[in-house]
Order: structure tokens, then sequence, then C-alpha cells
């Protein structure tokens, strides 16, 4: 169905306006971190899935309670949405944002850390991309030089602020781990963990000593029981044969990327770290959008999603940048990472959807999400029927998060009246205007 067609209710009451025009995510009344608000029950109705069924959902608890044909869950919902013309679909997740550094290409002068406005930044963009659907984000934080903590005790304080209306996760990026210099940067990354990072990265590449770095933060991952998602532009096969080989002890597991580099690699050289990566289980985040400034360089091109899949690589993608010196207009909108992906990484759409909800979701350790009973209920309902259309022509969105709707995009299309539109009989939506 197009997106020029009628629009459905709000299903929240009248309140701010998010950008392009459509309603922003509400604020939670009262306490933000009360989980309260999971117990409610509510009934999506008339939803479109990628099978083609047309269903009703009813989620509680925060998980998808049950689901069956239209009309057939009579059911004490004390909210319903109605999602007629939409398409229903596991929602999104962003494993590689940077939302220290997020909104930042339009200002003058230096950009300021001082913790209020790295908060800021980091709850605004948070905030951007799950309008966009992504209900869970994992950020890269720098750490060290002269702003030592400040970043990551502020992304920590959105992170607290923002619970209830999207999960934000945060990766400790020191720049330095080896050599002199580098003592107090592992001592810095220590304390970050101990703060509340959940997962260790950092750039392997721009420190003097590729493989001590590594070393480090695999030692101190292994000490926490942490996650690792380092950046790599992947152009070194030596590097990376020695990553993966380190690698591969290591669980929960160890992701890189955006990885470019491995584009610009002889084809048989780069199918070799391809199957190096596959058989340590490193899996690899591509950045369709754009190379994010965490490398102090642009990258040629994005990873070679095909050749990496057919190795046996988990990949998923991420937005990268968010306007700000690695991508002035970067969006942060997992659909459009999904449509480069479709457009021009070679996969199918339903497979370029999937980098940005299920693998994404892999790769950030949260629980799988199917529109089937029991799952959690983590949705984004987007206006159109099928998944090609819809990173086509995404524009009206509805994301759910915890079992109840957090944010909600509606664009408007009007065409004026002309005989050509009328004689096309081509959809127009209008804004209804009350009656008296």
């Amino acid at each position: 169905m197009s997106d020029s067609q009628p629009q459905q209710p709000s299903p929240f009451p009248p309140g701010g306006r998010g950008e392009g025009g459509g309603q922003g995510p509400q604020r939670p009344s009262g306490n933000a971190n009360a989980p309260a608000a999971e117990s409610t029950t509510l009934l999506l109705a008339g939803a479109r899935l990628t099978d083609g069924r047309t269903v009703d959902v009813r989620l509680g608890g925060g998980r998808i309670q049950a689901v069956g044909t239209a009309g057939s869950l009579p059911s004490p919902a004390l909210a319903r949405v109605d999602l007629t013309g939409y398409l229903l679909l596991p929602a999104p997740a962003e494993p590689h944002a940077h939302g220290d550094t997020a909104l930042t290409a339009d200002g003058e002068g230096p950009v300021s850390y001082a913790p209020d406005e790295v908060q800021r930044r980091a709850t605004e963009a948070a905030l951007l991309q799950l309008g966009h659907g992504a209900t869970a984000v994992r950020s890269h934080v720098r750490i060290g030089d002269v702003h030592g903590l400040g970043p990551m005790e502020a992304v920590l304080q959105a992170r607290r602020s923002l619970r209830g209306l999207t999960d934000l996760t945060t990766v400790a990026v020191p720049r330095l781990l080896t050599g002199v210099a580098g003592a107090d940067g592992f001592a810095m990354l220590r304390d970050a963990v101990k703060m509340g990072a959940s997962v260790i990265g950092g750039c392997p590449d721009l420190d003097p000593d590729p493989t001590g770095f590594l070393e480090a933060v695999l030692e101190l991952a292994a000490e926490h029981g942490c996650p690792v998602d380092l950046h790599t532009d992947g152009d070194d096969p030596g590097r990376l044969a020695r990553l993966a080989a380190m690698a591969g002890r290591l669980r929960p597991g160890v992701t890189i990327g955006p990885c470019g580099g491995l584009s610009r690699l002889p084809l048989d050289v780069a199918h070799r770290a391809a199957d190096q990566l596959a058989a340590a289980g490193v899996r690899v985040t591509c950045l369709p959008q754009g190379d994010c400034a965490a490398l102090e360089r642009r990258g040629l091109r994005t990873a070679p999603v095909r050749l990496l899949r057919a190795a046996g690589v988990r990949v998923a993608a991420g937005s990268g940048a968010l306007r700000d010196a690695g991508n002035p207009v970067g969006r942060g909108d997992p659909l459009e990472a999904a449509f480069l992906l479709a457009s021009q990484g070679g996969l199918r759409a339903p497979e370029a959807y999937a980098s940005v909800s299920g693998a994404a979701r892999e790769a950030m350790g949260l629980p799988e999400v199917r529109v089937e009973a029991g799952f959690p209920a983590e949705l984004l309902a987007v206006r159109g029927d099928r998944i090609a259309g819809v990173l086509s022509l995404a524009y009206s969105r509805i994301v759910i998060h915890r079992g109840r709707v957090v944010a909600r995009t509606s664009a408007v299309r009007e065409y004026c009246d002309s005989a050509v539109a009328v004689a096309l009989d081509l959809p127009r939506q209008g804004r209804v205007e009350p009656g008296p």
C-alpha cells in the first residue's frame, strides 16, 4: 500500500512534534525508570506480516501474547492501534552509533565535551534513531585524552534517562593501550567498565602496537565477561588473521567493523580473510551509509557483505556517524542502511532488513524477535505491504518498545487538483478538517 493512503489516528495523545512534522517520542509520565507501562495490554489490529497474512497481535508484559487472524482476538486490551495498511516487522537495532559526537557537524568552533552537552547529544541522537525504529542502540564512546571518563559518564546518564523509551548501551573506546602512553589508557578502560560500560572497544589500527592493543582488550574482556567491538578498516590481511586467531578464544564474542578495506583487497585475499573470521566466530558490522570518524579516515567502500556472508560470517549493518565529522549528513536510519544493502550491496530486501534487525540484535547480544507469541514486543510498523516497498518508501512508522508505542512518524502526501490526478485516480491523502 502506498504511503499516500489514509493514515490512522495517533495512538498517543497530542504532544510534541518530531522532526519532519510527525509526532515525536512521548516522554513517559512520572518516573522515567519505572517499568509499569510494560504491564499494559495493547492490541495491534489488522497488521500485515511478511508472509502476506493480515493479523491481530496482542502485547502484554513487554512480550507478544498472541497472534491471530484479524478480528480473532477478543482481548481485554486497554489500548488498540489500527495497523491497517502497515507492515509489522521485528524492530531494528543500531549496533554502531557514536552518541558522544553525534549532531556536531553544524557547530561553530571546537566540539564541546562538557558532560551536559554530551548527554544532550547522546539523548537526542538516541531519540532520533528510536523514531526511525531502532529500539536498542550500541554507542561507541571515546575515553581518555583531555576528556577522561567524562563523555562515558554523560552517555551512561543518557542511558538512565532513556530507560523505558529505548535501550542504550555503551562501548568504551580508548585511543592507546600499549607503551608508556597506553598505561593510562588501560587504567581508564578498566575504570570505564567498572562505571557501567558493557562492551570494550577501540581502534587497534591506530595503536603503534595493534597486536598488543588487541591482547590488552581481550584480556580485560575475558576478566569481566564483556563482549568486544573493535573499529578496523580491515585492509591488512595479516592483522585480520592475527585478530581472528586471538579472538576465537573469547566468549561472549568479538565484533569488528566497518571493514571497508576488505573491499580493496585482492579477491582471493579477501576470501581467505573472510574464512578466517568465520572460523573464529568474529562478527562484522558494516556501515553502508558511510564510515564513522573513529578511524580518522574514510574508507572508499563498504565491507563486501555478500563475500562475508558466503563465507559464513555473521554480518550486521549499522548507521555509523550521525551528522558529525565522519558523515555530516548521516541520518542514523537503519532502514536506509538496509536500502543501501539492497540497492547497492547485492542483498535481497529481506536479507538487507535482517541485517539491521535480527543480525544487529544478535551482534548486540539481544534476544531474538519474531512476530510470534512469546517473543519480545520490540516491533516496527511501516506503511507498506512488502519489505521491498518499505525500504523504498519508509516514511510513516510506528515504533513499539517493551510492548508500548514509544514513537510515531506520520508522512502526509498531497496532490493538487488536476485533470491528470483525477483521470488516473491517484491516491491522495489530505488533512481532515474538524467538523462543526
